[in-house]
């Protein structure tokens, strides 16, 4: 029987491909199997195949369900020890694996490894569902959830339903109305710190994201598919208030607002409220007196594009907007609206000089005095 012996601690076999050390021989033997890419162990219950008969062995206890070793910090189960040491390293705070890449640090070196594929760029799962790319299988895996349309995880507090856990306790971060990710530029807070990163590309003025239907360029991905949305002319989501129709869930629910009657945001300026931060931003344009969209045919100014564009129907000499009473049409559509008034007898229209009401003309706002 050949004696076997080393110093403790000393490794003097090393690995050429990755540069691990080890202490006996037989060890590195053994680790070469790995860069070899050799695995004739294959698992009967998944197929998985594994280099080393201790990689098989450990996975067999994912198939097996038994999980004896809890963490006593978070009550986590896990179905080896070994997992639930490495586990530990998550609680302790020590992150000693550093991916050189983005500085980004790991406590265990199989998260920096995986994390090293987002990377590389290599993206070798395809979602068969809608043909998406991805580095992990793991992640593969989570997304075919949304396919499923299988919503496990519900939120207590608004009864919202999700798909994957991370998304229900992103959600929670709502809801406790912690923001502690603050924007150096703008003051904004942010409850995560990827929305913060994802608002700072707002700043830097970098949009890579282009529209291929119309040119328009974006600082961020989900705004172009957003954007997209508005091509694709695919309006799901009805208002059963109105029937107005919406592409995103998000837009109907912001819609929805305006029929509640409730009006949080007030005009400083002339003390008119709008159930919609946005509407209130668009309408201080107004009081700014700044016109920066010119109409090319006449010369006339407007404060926001949308005005402009509204404005050169008139000049496309196109009125879809037809009177159902008597047939006229319009170009726009609250050209319509104000002559509808005409048929209906209702005098909206008062003169800031004498109090009386018309059919037609313009609102006196009595702001305006």
């Amino acid at each position: 029987m050949t004696e076997h012996w080393y110093s403790e601690g000393v490794k003097n076999y090393k690995c050429d491909e990755c540069g691990k050390q080890f202490a006996l021989k037989n060890g590195l033997t053994h680790h070469l199997l790995i860069h070899s890419g050799v695995k004739n162990l294959e698992c009967d219950e998944c197929g998985k195949r594994f280099a080393h008969k201790s990689d098989l062995t450990r996975h067999l206890f994912h198939h097996l369900g038994v999980k004896n070793f809890k963490c006593d910090e978070c009550g986590k189960l896990f179905g080896q020890k070994v997992g639930l040491t490495q586990h530990l390293l998550t609680h302790s705070g020590v992150k000693n694996f550093k991916c050189d890449e983005c500085g980004k640090q790991f406590a265990q070196k199989g998260y920096l490894a995986k994390h090293l594929l987002i990377h590389s760029g290599v993206k070798n799962f395809k979602c068969d569902a809608c043909g998406r790319l991805f580095a992990r299988k793991f992640h593969l895996t989570e997304h075919l959830l949304l396919h499923s349309g299988v919503k496990n995880f519900k939120c207590d507090a608004c009864g919202k339903l999700f798909a994957r856990k991370f998304q229900l306790t992103e959600h929670l971060l709502l809801h406790s109305g912690v923001k502690n990710f603050k924007c150096d530029e703008c003051g904004k807070l942010f409850a995560r710190k990827f929305q913060l990163t994802e608002h700072l590309l707002l700043h830097s003025g970098v949009n890579n994201f282009k529209c291929d239907a119309c040119g328009k360029l974006f600082a961020r991905k989900f705004q172009l598919t957003e954007h997209l949305l508005l091509h694709s002319g695919v309006k799901n989501f009805k208002c059963d208030e109105c029937g107005k129709q919406f592409g995103r869930k998000v837009y109907l629910t912001r819609h929805l607002l305006i029929h509640s009657g409730v009006k949080n945001f007030k005009c400083d300026e002339c003390g008119k409220q709008f159930a919609l931060k946005c509407n209130l931003n668009k309408h201080l344009s107004i009081h700014s007196g700044v016109k920066n969209f010119k109409c090319d045919e006449c010369g006339k100014q407007f404060g926001r594009k949308v005005y402009l564009t509204r404005h050169l129907s008139i000049h496309s000499g196109v009125k879809n907007c037809k009177c159902d009473e008597c047939g006229k049409q319009f170009a726009l559509k609250g050209d319509l609206t104000k002559h509808l008034s005409i048929h209906s007898g209702v005098k909206n229209f008062r003169c800031g000089e004498c109090g009386k009401n018309s059919l037609v003309g313009k609102v006196i706002s009595p702001n305006t005095y």
